[in-house]
């Protein structure tokens, strides 16, 4: 008898983790929706209904990851929050263009299944999901040893949408004089962290020693799916505009229709204590409005009519306010007036 047979669990991959892993995906997402069976989870695929209330339905699609910002969970040894900002990261794109969230699936890639680390991570995602309403259907955990380094690992998401046909937030909803508002990020959201681990290094800090990094660099991305779809379904606003990397300019001239330009006063930006912190730590105004958020996680486009109206569906620490407006211009897309106060 040979005993020394090949096995897929000698290589690194344990199949009966991966099990346990998809039994404990589909009890923590019934428990939170209410059922006793999340039917979806385990299968080869997930159904999903489309909603019979909407009219000439359009199906939108997105996909994104975290990037860098795995390596913040893994140095502080923190995960529940990171899965928020794997779902964050693709439903503030779907509500760009007035697309409701329906159904959520997620791609975990490490070096080996280590069920601590990957429950917390599917608890946050559980958690982004339900902020978005919008169900956890289905992923992929994949275990490849030799690929990643020990504790290493990414997370990708991919979610749908479906908006009505009358509902699309297109171009030439924009007008001119429109106002564009600015809507609180909750700090860094998942963009820039590439250029923060190089500060970092650098400047030889160790974040697990700074009570302000250690709590501002894991904090999770701001998901205005709630507010937005409220201001749609209200016919309260006329575009808008996802703040992730490219930083605010780049960003905003993606919805910004030919012959007219988006006129921004960045001296109005209110910006939070991280931006300070970066800017002051050697990063220069040109890397940090074209690297980051600066403050202003998402961006509405409205009448000005509207305003006061649109204040009344957020809270205080995420109320919208003017930092700019739409005018005609058949040259430039996205005019920058005045600087950031990063004091």
């Amino acid at each position: 008898m040979n005993n020394k047979l090949i096995t897929y669990k000698k290589s690194g991959v344990n199949i009966n983790a991966a099990d346990k892993f998809v039994n404990f995906i589909t009890s923590v997402s019934s428990k939170k929706r209410g059922k006793k069976k999340f039917s979806n989870i385990g299968g080869f695929g997930s159904i999903s209904n489309i909603p019979n209330r909407i009219k000439q339905p359009k199906i939108v699609a997105c996909t994104d990851g975290v990037g860098t910002k795995v390596e913040i969970a893994n140095t502080l040894n923190k995960y529940n929050t990171i899965g928020i900002d794997l779902v964050a990261m693709s439903v503030n794109d779907l509500i760009v263009q007035g697309a409701k969230p329906l159904l959520f699936l997620d791609y975990i890639s490490i070096n080996k299944i280590d069920l601590k680390k990957l429950k917390s991570i599917i608890k946050g995602i559980v958690k982004g999901c339900k902020l978005s309403q919008c169900e956890l259907v289905g992923g992929e955990t994949a275990e490849m040893p030799g690929t990643y380094e020990k504790g290493k690992f990414d997370i990708a998401g991919f979610a749908v949408g479906v908006v009505s046909k009358n509902k699309i937030l297109s171009k030439n909803k924009i007008k001119n004089n429109d106002l564009i508002l600015a809507i609180p990020s909750s700090g860094l959201h998942s963009n820039g962290y590439s250029l923060v681990h190089y500060l970092l290094k650098q400047k030889k800090i160790d974040i697990k020693k700074n009570k302000f990094l250690k709590k501002e660099l894991i904090k999770p991305t701001k998901i205005y799916v709630g507010e937005v779809l409220n201001l749609i379904n209200k016919n309260l606003i006329n575009g808008c505009a996802n703040i992730t990397g490219g930083g605010l300019a780049d960003n905003i001239k993606r919805v910004i229709p030919d012959n007219f330009v988006a006129e921004l006063n960045l001296d109005q930006i209110k910006t939070s204590k991280i931006f300070k912190w970066l800017h002051k730590e050697g990063v220069s105004d040109k890397e940090m409005l074209k690297t980051f958020n600066c403050g202003v996680g998402f961006c509405l486009i409205a009448d000005p009519k509207k305003l006061g109206r649109i204040k009344k569906y957020f809270s205080k620490s995420f109320e919208p306010y003017v930092i700019g407006k739409i005018s005609k211009n058949s040259k430039l897309k996205v005019k920058l007036h005045g600087s950031v106060n990063w004091i």
